[in-house]
């Protein structure tokens, strides 16, 4: 029943959905309502970043409800929730990024980090990556280079160009029209690809020369998943802007933008220059700070490196060509996009939750919450190496 009114009420993102039929989640599983469970792989796409129902997040979720939600829109009400967090979340970042401004998702926030470089520079330029993604709306859909998506939705967003990530010449584009280029740290639907050759310093440098801000896309790297509280410490940079989402919530929705005290006070001129009504809701900003408290305390960041030993270790195959990325934010490649599916859907039969990436056909997602324990990871990964061997 539930799955047909699912199919007739809800709006669907695609033909053939996975289908669980939720019951209950805890930790590393997911269960449904036959009390089979699955072991997650994917976290929600790198969301649950310290589990699933954590209970310093539900602690902190069920007191500030008896305190008070949603009482007037982001930024007139002075907030204990919102003014805890983003105080945190300037403890974490180095450098000069110490205001945060606070919305709902990760498009959101990549759409008005995109308004902020414009009105601090007064440019008109946005350049981002090939293969890029951040985000869905149409202003995030504007720096996707991938014309098969974008198609039905055009016209976008003009003054964008784009560059090939990790291609030096590109970089020559840049130019004194460029308000911002916006990158993800490491590319992920494109199949989890890093910077290399210090090539985030050389787009940064080239930003420099000509006056254009760097904004780093954080949403997927953000939040000790790489093995550093953020993915752009591994590169030895700071950016202009970063843009954080997913992990942020602890399994709540928001997104969030980071600045300078200089770059960020450009919002106040025109006052209003960029508002949201539950940008920053209470519960959510509560949620967060648990969360940040959580990852900091039980260093998760070292943990992700080394469950990523356990990872690469364990899981080989001859079916995997390589394994991308770092921490726990990992890609297998494999060798056909028919075994990438295969392994994904098999997986799922077996109680074992992977998914796909955007782009990058071969590509099997592995985002584990920073979380799961060594015995998890085994289980896992021996679930996988059983399924190649008989694809």
């Amino acid at each position: 029943m539930i799955e047909q009114e699912f199919k007739t009420y809800q709006a669907q993102t695609g033909p053939q959905p996975l289908g669980i039929k939720v019951s209950s989640a805890k930790g590393s599983y997911i269960y449904d309502q036959s009390g089979k469970a699955y072991l997650d792989f994917v976290a929600g796409v790198s969301a649950n970043v310290i589990g699933h129902q954590p209970e310093p997040v539900k602690t902190a979720i069920k007191k500030q409800v008896d305190q008070y939600m949603h009482v007037m829109v982001y930024g007139e009400f002075i907030q204990e929730p919102q003014v805890a967090l983003t105080k945190k979340m300037a403890s974490l970042f180095p450098g000069d990024l110490s205001v945060t401004y606070l919305v709902n998702s990760g498009t959101e926030a990549t759409e008005a980090s995109m308004k902020l470089s414009k009105h601090y520079t007064g440019r008109p330029q946005i350049i981002a990556a090939k293969y890029a993604y951040h985000g869905n709306t149409q202003g995030s859909m504007s720096v996707m280079d991938y014309p098969e998506r974008k198609q039905p939705f055009m016209p976008l967003i003009p003054g964008t160009d784009f560059i090939r990530f990790n291609d030096f010449d590109d970089l020559q584009k840049i130019t004194s029209q460029t308000a911002a280029v916006i990158l993800e740290t490491i590319q992920g639907g494109a199949g989890f690809i890093e910077p290399q050759n210090n090539y985030l310093k050389a787009v940064k440098q080239r930003c420099e020369d000509v006056g254009a801000l760097l904004i780093l896309d954080e949403i997927q790297t953000g939040f000790a998943r790489t093995g550093k509280m953020f993915g752009f410490e591994n590169f030895d940079i700071i950016p202009d802007i970063v843009i954080t989402g997913k992990a942020l919530g602890g399994g709540m929705p928001i997104g969030a933008f980071t600045s300078t005290p200089e770059i960020m006070k450009t919002l106040t001129n025109p006052p209003m220059g960029h508002i949201t009504t539950f940008g920053g809701h209470p519960v959510i900003a509560a949620a967060a700070l648990a969360t940040l408290n959580y990852i900091e305390e039980n260093q998760l960041s070292q943990a992700a490196l080394q469950k990523e030993k356990i990872i690469r270790k364990y899981l080989k195959h001859p079916k995997i060509k390589e394994i991308r990325g770092r921490g726990l934010m990992l890609s297998l490649i494999m060798q056909t996009p028919q075994q990438a599916n295969d392994l994904v859907l098999k997986a799922l039969d077996k109680g074992l939750i992977l998914f796909w990436l955007l782009y990058e056909k071969r590509a099997v997602r592995i985002t584990p919450p920073l979380t799961i324990s060594h015995d998890e990871l085994l289980r896992g990964i021996e679930i996988m190496l059983n399924i190649l061997d008989d694809l």
